[in-house]
C-alpha cells in the first residue's frame, strides 16, 4: 500500500489501489465496502473496498477475516499483508479523504453532511471498480444512515448489480472484513505517517494528540494546545467538528465576513480591496490571501 502521494499532499484526497487480477474480469464477483474513521476529530477518513470472484469466498473465510476494530494494529496488517498476497484473485482500493477535505464539504452553503459524503463515496469506489473491468454483480455495504433508504439509492444507481446494505456488514461478509482491514490499516499509516506542513523552521507539533476521538481527554487537551489565534488549527484537525468549533470559539479570535449590500460596498471599500490589483476580483483575492496565508505561515504550535 503505496501512500507516497497522500503523505506528499495530505491537502487533498487520494485514491490508491492494487492491480485489477485477471480472475475478476471474467468470473462473476464480489465486492465489500466499509470505512475507518469516520468519528475521530483528527486526520482523514478511509473507505476501502475488497472485491473478488464469487468462487473464492470459502477461501476469504480461511484467511480469518474479523472487524478490523476488533482486531489489534499487528493482526490487521498481517491480515493486509494476506489481502496483497493474495493478488491473483482479489483486488483492493482505498479512498482517503483528507481532514480539511471533509470539513470544506460539510461547511458548503448548499447541504452536504458527512452521511451523503461516505454514499457519494462508496458510491465512486464501486463505479471505480465497475469501470476498470470487474465483473462485479454482489455488493455488500456497511450502512451509513438508513440501511433501507442507503440500499434503493444504491440500486437506483446500479440497477444491475445485487446489493445488499446491512448494519455490522463488516461481522457478517468477509469481503466487508476484508474491505474493513484494508481502510483500518491504510487510516492508521496515513496517521503514523502525517507531515506536518506548519512545522517549519525548527517550529514542531506534538504527536500526543490520543486516540483522535473527540471523547478522548487528550485530545481535547491537545487541540486546545494547538490553537493559533488567527489561523486556527493544523491541517489535521476537522474543523467543522463542534469539539474543534467550540475551542474555535474560546480560544481564536472572532472573524466576521459578512455579506456587503452594493450601497455598502460603494459607500465603505472592503478591506480586502486594497490586496486586488486593479481589475482584480478581490473576494476571489480575498480567498487566495487566506488560503497561502494559511499554508504557508510559520507558526509555534508548541510541543
Amino acid at each position: 500500500m503505496n501512500l507516497c502521494d497522500f503523505e506528499t499532499d495530505n491537502t487533498k484526497s487520494c485514491v490508491v489501489g492494487s492491480e485489477v487480477p485477471d480472475a475478476t474480469k471474467g468470473e462473476p464477483c464480489c465486492l465489500g465496502i466499509d470505512e475507518a474513521g469516520r468519528g475521530p476529530v483528527l486526520g482523514p477518513m478511509v473507505y476501502g473496498i475488497c472485491y473478488c470472484p464469487l468462487s473464492g469466498q470459502d477461501r476469504l473465510k480461511d484467511m480469518g477475516f474479523a472487524d478490523s476494530k476488533t482486531l489489534t494494529e499487528e493482526q490487521r496488517e498481517k491480515l493486509f499483508e494476506a489481502i496483497a498476497g493474495a493478488g491473483e484473485f482479489m483486488g483492493w482500493t482505498i479512498h482517503i479523504l483528507a481532514p480539511n477535505a471533509i470539513s470544506n464539504c460539510m461547511l458548503r452553503r448548499s447541504k452536504y453532511n458527512l452521511n451523503t459524503l461516505s454514499h457519494d463515496t462508496a458510491i465512486g469506489l464501486i463505479q471505480r471498480t465497475l469501470d476498470s473491468g470487474v465483473n462485479l454483480q454482489e455488493v455488500y455495504v456497511d450502512t451509513v444512515g438508513d440501511a433501507t433508504k442507503y440500499q434503493d439509492k444504491l440500486k437506483g444507481i446500479f440497477p444491475d448489480l445485487d446489493i445488499t446494505v446491512t448494519p455490522k456488514a463488516d461481522a457478517k461478509f468477509p469481503i466487508v472484513s476484508a474491505a474493513s482491514i484494508c481502510a483500518k490499516v491504510a487510516r492508521d499509516r496515513a496517521v503514523k505517517g502525517w507531515t506536518f506542513f506548519e512545522e517549519k523552521d525548527g517550529n514542531s507539533i506534538s504527536r500526543k494528540f490520543g486516540s483522535g476521538y473527540p471523547s478522548d481527554p487528550e485530545t481535547k487537551k491537545w487541540l486546545a494546545s494547538m490553537v493559533e489565534p488567527v489561523f486556527g488549527f493544523p491541517q489535521f484537525v476537522r474543523f467543522s467538528w463542534s469539539t474543534a468549533s467550540k475551542i474555535l470559539d474560546d480560544k481564536a479570535v472572532p472573524v466576521n465576513w459578512d455579506d456587503e449590500d452594493e450601497d455598502e460596498k460603494a459607500a465603505t471599500p472592503s478591506v480586502m480591496s486594497f490586496f486586488a490589483a486593479k481589475g482584480e476580483d478581490p473576494k476571489q483575492k480575498k480567498h487566495q490571501y487566506f488560503q497561502e496565508r494559511f499554508l504557508h505561515t510559520v507558526t509555534d504550535f508548541g510541543s
